[in-house]
């Protein structure tokens, strides 16, 4: 009776103590918050907390519909892995478009090109590596990453890109989709090593360096490489943090840097570019020449450039003592400075050798939200804007024309090409193909999948020599996709889509092709 009653006591005053608990933490959550809802209702608040805070994974996996998700819908995020994982875009049943919505489509002809007609080059076959589905289970998905050979897709020579023909070293691109700029900083080494290794084995593909300056893990993966100089100047400046000619020249030396760009915008910001201190480590604060631990803001703009002559002098000295490919990177707005660049160039007869035009919609590491949401022209009407006005100032067969912004399937990148631009670089299309699952992380420094990280714990997460594969699969696939959307369009080359290939339906239901919506010179 005794040692029931004992227990009985040990029970109730465990039930005393977790009450005077409950009571003691409920009245420092009332007494020591700003927070209205937590002074009233402290525990339904935290609770209101936590679903914020999981809020975005159940909508991702769970509320949002297939083709609504944002910056990228469900749909889009699967045609990529599909295409780098299994180096395939096949689907059943049928599109999952909204085809009563407006929106651009592609005019295929009545007698579409054979395979055999296409202007391809599609020798030597490469060999390469793709998953391939074993079972597939509820909670799991058994796959193998497994050896075969494939055709690479590439151009022929007389569609071949030539970059700067005028330069000593002149840029010859076999393909049209590549890497756009991603800074060491806001992604890491692992990152960089399996989108490099993955352009090399590809084939006329590059990736582009984003103004955190070059890093050793870039020009070991061999790939072509545009190394891009941003206004704050890392890895180009000298210690009192002016431009340093001698070390844009070193850099020139490197023979897979195949051409620089001066960043004068970015889609997602025009301003200069943002680095969290917590993810500025030992070795990007050597290579950016800057403190470690301290949040990294660049300059609006290169500050010893004030007008477009200055700028196409600077252009012009970089040329000629670089001997490679200068070109530069820009977002259409007002449309006074882009034609009084274009008039410039045509008095001083200097030009670029490429212009990369950057929609809006493009994505950053880390932005301010009003500017990613309301700063800029999206791409198409940009791509649009910049290629007229090139034309009607007859100049744009001096430069070549790069593309960015949200440019991760093969439809989209030749509606791009149509419009007139000559290649096409993708940020985010790389990263998902190398892991990234969205979790938009990519400011916090800890990504899950181990690519916008420099952290070598979340790093860990990413096996650059398993997903240089799936990088190499994606470019191969999106080249592959490209020629056969060009063949059924009637054209024998990607190269030679035109706006007659492109129609804008209405919600109504009317078609009007892009070349009379828009019509071009050229």
């Amino acid at each position: 009776m005794s040692e029931t009653l004992l227990v009985i006591i040990s029970i109730l005053l465990l039930l005393l103590l977790l009450l005077i608990v409950f009571f003691i933490i409920t009245f420092f959550i009332k007494k020591r918050t700003h927070h209205s809802i937590l002074k009233l209702h402290p525990y339904l608040g935290r609770m209101r907390y936590l679903l914020e805070k999981i809020g975005p994974e159940f909508r991702q996996y769970w509320f949002d519909h297939d083709t609504d998700g944002k910056p990228f819908s469900r749909y889009d995020f699967q045609s990529v892995m599909f295409l780098a994982k299994y180096r395939s875009e096949i689907l059943g049943f049928g599109s999952k478009r909204d085809f009563e919505a407006s929106g651009y489509y592609i005019a295929n002809t009545l007698f579409p090109v054979l395979t055999e007609e296409l202007s391809v080059n599609v020798t030597p076959e490469r060999e390469g590596k793709k998953y391939v589905i074993h079972k597939e289970g509820l909670f799991s998905r058994r796959e193998k990453l497994t050896a075969d050979t494939t055709d690479l897709w590439l151009y022929e020579e007389d569609d071949a890109i030539i970059i700067g023909e005028n330069r000593k070293y002149p840029w010859k691109l076999y393909g049209m989709f590549g890497a756009s700029a991603t800074s060491y900083g806001s992604i890491g080494e692992n990152y960089i090593l399996a989108s490099g290794f993955g352009a090399k084995m590809a084939g006329g593909s590059w990736i582009n360096t984003g103004e955190g300056g070059v890093i050793p893990e870039h020009l070991h993966t061999g790939a072509n490489i545009v190394a891009q100089i941003g206004p704050g100047l890392f890895g180009y400046r000298d210690e009192d943090g002016n431009f340093s000619m001698e070390k844009f020249m070193g850099k020139a030396k490197e023979s897979n840097i195949k051409a620089f760009e001066l960043k004068f915008g970015q889609g997602a910001k025009i301003r200069g570019g943002h680095l969290e201190g917590q993810k500025v480590n030992e070795k990007i604060a050597f290579v950016r020449n800057v403190r470690e631990g301290e949040t990294i803001n660049s300059p609006n703009r290169f500050s010893f450039l004030n007008n477009a002559a200055e700028t196409l002098y600077f252009i012009q000295q970089l040329q000629e003592n670089g001997g490679k490919p200068v070109g530069m990177k820009i977002v259409i707005g007002q449309q006074e400075p882009l034609e009084n660049l274009f008039k410039t160039m045509k008095e001083l007869n200097i030009y670029p050798d490429f212009i990369t035009i950057d929609g809006s919609e493009g994505g950053s590491g880390a932005t301010y939200k009003s500017m990613a949401d309301s700063m800029g022209m999206p791409l198409i009407p940009a791509l649009l804007t910049f290629i007229d006005t090139a034309n009607y100032y007859d100049i744009r067969d001096n430069f070549k024309v790069f593309a960015a912004g949200k440019l991760i399937t093969p439809d989209k990148v030749a509606i791009a090409l149509a419009i007139g631009a000559d290649a096409v670089n993708s940020a985010r299309g790389f990263m998902m193909a190398s892991g990234c699952i969205m979790a938009l992380q990519c400011n916090s420094g800890q990504c899950p999948s181990g690519v916008a990280t420099t952290n070598p714990h979340y790093q860990k997460a990413l096996d650059p020599y398993e997903k240089k594969w799936r990088v190499m699969n994606y470019i191969i696939s999106m080249r592959y996709s490209l020629f056969s959307l060009a063949a059924a369009a009637g054209v024998k080359s990607p190269r030679h889509l035109k706006r007659d290939h492109i129609v804008f339906k209405d919600e109504m239901g009317r078609v009007v092709p892009l070349s009379e919506l828009f019509p071009t010179s050229k």
